[in-house]
Formats: structure tokens, C-alpha cells, sequence
């Protein structure tokens, strides 16, 4: 079985954490035997690479061709217009992929099943892609693809198209399949494959000491508005006794850096930047607590990695959170984003902190096993 991979969310040479979920899912496919793949990463086209030029400069750097963890991925470019390059996105993909593709089916270079990642415009085009080339298509829903984008009207359209015209849809939480069950797909195409955690790589291991005594809040994600950074730092007010690391990069460091200052708790909260998931590790067994303040998510991998290393967590119950948080050995939930539901839950958990080692075994639970059998089963199914 050779399967090609499409999506913009994967990881290249200058973002390294881009989509890694993606390519985390793939390397553990890879691991069965009789499977091949290789990955078609879009990147938009930007002509100049000097810094002046902001994160559009990020565009242009970004390799033709690489090579990670001996799967090879192309990143072809494609015209992603200002204001109205969202309604075209989807054609775009499929004027800057067809042409590579029906050159490398010419050369004999073929492949049975294209495995689409986000809905749009990356599935969209997926589907645009098999009608021209015969190929089955599998769309994987993975968040906001679903969550926030059919709110715009012709996106929305496209994505029901999509979901109709595909084989198969997977989404990693049963929260994404009831969505598109109301989007008026048939569920018994859509089928609930969560993404796993690598319990070979997160592991707990011996706690670290990060600057003070004080016990370790750690927040994780790209700084933005609705992964909810600021409010655990408002929190920070009331939680004097607690010292906060934020892991990750975006356009609000600045902002977070002038509230931190503003509320006068700077000097508990410390940015460390974006890390690799190596490094991640020593912050999550660093941590007493890891808080998840979002206003939406798909299934956030964030809280499966903490776990497998012994520590618990704290997240808004949206979408998939539920589903991974089921027990007090994982964490809790906590029903209202807000400072106030962020120090309760603090301090309801202080009271009575589950062992790290139980938090741990919990994890144990959520192995890649499972959903790479129910994937290739899957992908089997269609090719025969």
C-alpha cells in the first residue's frame, strides 16, 4: 500500500512544530508493515526571504524538497491571495499539485490512496485531486476545519461537497463526528480515530527544579487568543503561591509579556519559547499542573503528553476534551473559561493531587495501537 499524504499542516525545515500531529499519525503508520508514503506539503508562494518581510518570509525559505524520518516530502508552492484566498484556496492547491502529480503517474511513480489532513482547503482540493486522477480519497478532520470554518458560507459548502465525495472522513474525537453528522453527512462514513501519544518519548523521569521552590503551572500552545494564555496569567494574581511556564511562540508574546508585567506577576512567569517534543519533556515533568484555557480544539495532543509524563491537567471542556480527561488520575475539567473557574480548579486539585504515577498508567491507555490497526483496516477496506 503507497499512500500520499496532502496537506498544508506538516512540519518543514524552518517550522518544525508545523502540523506534527500530521506527521506524528504518519511515522506511526509507517510503522506496519507493507506501507509507503510519501507527503505533498503546500506551502503559500512568497517571492522574498529577507526578514523585513515578517512570517511571509518563512514562505520562501521553506525547502522544495526534505527528507524526515526517511519520508519524503515536497512543498510545492501555491497562490494564496489576500482577502478573497480563502474562497479560492482549494483551486489553488489543485493548479500548483496536479500537474506533479500526473507527471509523477507518467513516470510510473503511482500510488493507491491520496490521505487528506484538515478540511479545507486541504481536503477540498483532495477530493478535486481523486476526481481527476481516479484515486480514492480519505479527509481527516482535525479541529477548527470543522469547528470555526463552516461558519463562512462557501467554505461550508465545499466541505459538505468534500465530505460527500470522499470515501472516508476520519475525525479524532467523537465531538468533530457529531459536527458533521449536523452538517447532514451519513455517520457511517466517518469514522473516530483519536491521535495517540508516544509513550516511549514521554515519559516521566526525574522532576526538575525550574528557578524557585514554588510548584509549576505550565501552560502549552501557540500564543493566540484561544489557546487562553492570558487568562492563566490573570490567575496568577490570585495563585501567588504558584510560578507559571508558557510554552510556545506567536503574535501575542508581547502582549502576554505587558500583561504579565501590568498584573505584576512577571517575575513567576517565565516564556520559554517554542520547543522541540524532546524538550518538552523536561517542562512537562518540570510541571505540578499543565492548564488547557482554550475556547475550542480538536483533540489536543498537549494533554495526552503531559499525562504520559505523571502530570495532571486542567482543561476547558470544548469539544475533544472531554473525551480524554474521563478520570481524576488525568486532571478535571472546568465548565467556564475564566480566571475564576482557572484558581478554583488550581486549587481544588492542590487539595488533593492524584500520584503521578497513576496519571501516568492512565495515559497508558491512549497508545498508538489502536488507531493505526483501525487506519490500515480502514485504507485496506477502500483499496480492495
Amino acid at each position: 500500500m503507497k499512500i500520499l499524504t496532502l496537506t498544508t499542516l506538516y512540519p518543514n525545515n524552518i517550522k518544525n512544530g508545523h502540523g506534527i500531529f500530521v506527521e506524528q499519525r504518519l511515522r506511526q503508520l509507517l510503522s506496519t508493515e507493507g506501507i509507503t508514503a510519501e507527503v505533498l506539503a503546500p506551502v503559500p508562494w512568497f517571492p522574498f526571504a529577507a526578514d523585513i518581510f515578517g512570517h511571509y518570509s518563512v514562505f520562501a525559505r521553506v525547502a522544495k524538497i526534505e527528507q524526515r524520518f526517511g519520508i519524503t516530502v515536497a512543498h510545492p508552492r501555491y497562490l494564496l491571495l489576500p482577502k478573497i484566498g480563502m474562497t479560492l484556496a482549494p483551486f489553488m492547491l489543485v493548479f500548483a499539485v496536479y500537474p506533479l502529480l500526473k507527471t509523477k503517474l507518467k513516470q510510473g511513480d503511482d500510488f493507491d490512496l491520496i490521505d487528506a489532513h484538515y478540511f479545507y482547503p486541504d481536503g477540498v482540493a483532495a477530493v478535486m485531486l481523486g476526481k481527476l486522477l481516479k484515486k480514492p480519497v480519505v479527509i481527516t478532520a482535525r479541529g477548527s476545519d470543522i469547528n470555526l470554518i463552516p461558519a463562512f458560507y462557501w467554505p461550508k459548502k465545499m466541505i459538505i461537497w468534500a465530505a460527500q465525495q470522499a470515501v472516508a472522513v476520519i475525525t479524532v474525537c467523537q465531538a468533530l463526528k457529531d459536527k458533521i453528522v449536523d452538517l447532514e453527512i451519513a455517520a457511517d462514513k466517518i469514522h473516530v480515530l483519536r491521535n495517540g501519544v508516544d509513550l516511549q518519548l514521554f515519559i516521566a523521569k526525574e522532576r526538575l527544579q525550574v528557578q524557585s521552590q514554588r510548584p509549576v503551572l505550565l501552560s502549552v500552545g501557540h500564543l493566540v487568543e484561544l489557546k487562553g494564555h492570558h487568562l492563566i496569567i490573570e490567575a496568577m494574581v490570585a495563585l501567588h503561591d504558584y510560578q507559571l511556564l508558557i510554552a510556545g511562540e506567536g503574535r501575542e508574546m508581547q502582549s502576554l509579556k505587558n500583561l504579565a508585567n501590568h498584573l505584576a506577576v512577571a517575575e513567576r512567569v517565565r516564556f520559554l519559547g517554542v520547543l522541540s517534543h524532546h524538550a518538552l519533556v523536561d517542562v512537562y515533568n518540570a510541571a505540578d499542573i499543565l492548564i488547557l484555557a482554550s475556547s475550542r480544539e480538536g483533540w489536543p495532543n498537549v494533554l495526552l503528553e503531559a499525562m504520559a509524563c505523571g502530570t495532571p491537567v486542567i482543561a476547558t471542556k470544548v469539544s475533544g476534551t472531554p473525551e480524554i480527561v474521563t478520570s481524576a488520575s488525568a486532571g478535571m475539567l472546568i465548565e467556564e473559561r475564566s480566571v475564576s473557574a482557572i484558581v478554583a480548579a488550581v486549587r481544588t486539585m492542590q487539595k488533593n493531587m492524584p500520584l503521578r504515577t497513576d496519571t501516568r498508567a492512565y495515559a497508558e491507555n491512549y497508545s498508538w495501537d489502536a488507531t493505526v490497526q483501525g487506519i490500515v483496516s480502514l485504507f485496506k477496506r477502500i483499496i480492495e
